[in-house]
């Protein structure tokens, strides 16, 4: 991006594209698949609880978005040759000191509404919460950058998945459940796929940089059979869980969505790449975000 061009795009208009819309989905769809599984074991939804979580994991996803891109560019994984889109901080849209001070802001507010969640929760949620500030810091940052090591694809999982959707529903329920642990899978698995597209998108200039993603260290064909795996586990777990439990069958409504898995499927294993991935990149969080809908809904449908 030229500096002429970036005069053009005012201060508001900079700081939407640092926070990076299209990844706000990875955050919220955990949450609501969370919620809507405590519904499913019987609880009853506390509206303000469920806003406040919602909104802590929108601002810790929007921190670590303002982090990794503060963090990319001082690693050299920023540059002007990127495949993706704009950076502020490589770019010069937002200045660094400003952005330190935004990553601040989006983890200190987190902080803040997570301690009316711990007052709430207990303990583990302080733990939580914790944990993914930290690696939210950590992605990228600090002295072992765990997505410049293959470990990114894990993290996510883990976090927007398991802690995620386990998480809210034990905000809901006051106890930790079985239902919530298995619908995390899904969910974390397609929340990583949109890594997977990114880190395949960018393994070249990635390479280069010396960011050893797990698309690196695996390669280009492994990376995508790595998609397609990851998008068949996703809708195998609630076949199964409808196939062992009539109650559950309201979640096969996720399958209505299955048409746009296996074209984004088929298009990845087609070998596109570099910026032809952008638009697979955004119909895999638009996958994501659908399916997690239908999930949701088939789980307080099917409330026992």
């Amino acid at each position: 991006m030229t500096a002429s061009t970036a005069a053009q795009i005012g201060s508001a208009r900079a700081w939407l594209l640092a926070s990076r819309p299209a990844t706000l989905p990875a955050a919220a769809v955990p949450v609501f698949v969370g919620a809507s599984a405590a519904i499913n074991e019987g609880a009853t939804l506390r509206p303000l609880v469920f806003a406040v979580t919602l909104m802590c994991a929108l601002l810790i996803q929007i921190g670590t978005n303002f982090a990794n891109d503060y963090s990319d560019f001082h690693r050299g994984a920023d540059h002007e040759g990127r495949l993706g889109p704009v950076r502020v901080t490589q770019s010069g849209l937002i200045s660094q000191k400003s952005v330190r001070s935004g990553i601040v802001a989006a983890f200190g507010a987190a902080a803040l509404l997570g301690l009316w969640l711990a007052w709430t929760g207990g303990w583990p949620i302080i733990v939580i919460g914790a944990l993914s500030i930290v690696a939210g810091l950590a992605y990228t940052g600090g002295p072992f950058p765990f997505g410049y090591y293959g470990l990114g694809d894990v993290f996510v999982f883990i976090f927007f998945g398991l802690i995620a959707v386990t998480g809210t529903a034990f905000l809901q329920i006051g106890s930790w459940s079985q239902l919530p642990l298995i619908l995390s899978v899904p969910v974390g698995l397609l929340v990583t796929n949109i890594l997977v597209v990114n880190n395949l998108r960018d393994l070249p200039t990635d390479l280069a940089a010396n960011k050893r993603t797990l698309a690196v260290r695996l390669g280009d064909h492994s990376t995508r059979i790595q998609y397609v795996l990851f998008v068949v586990v996703s809708y195998m777990v609630p076949l199964v869980l409808a196939a062992t439990d009539v109650s559950r069958r309201w979640l096969m409504l996720t399958w209505l969505t299955a048409p746009l898995a296996f074209g984004l499927s088929k298009t990845v294993m087609g070998g596109l790449s570099g910026r032809d991935l952008n638009p697979i990149l955004k119909r895999t969080g638009m996958l994501l975000l659908l399916f997690g809908i239908l999930l949701a809904a088939g789980a307080v449908i099917g409330r026992s």
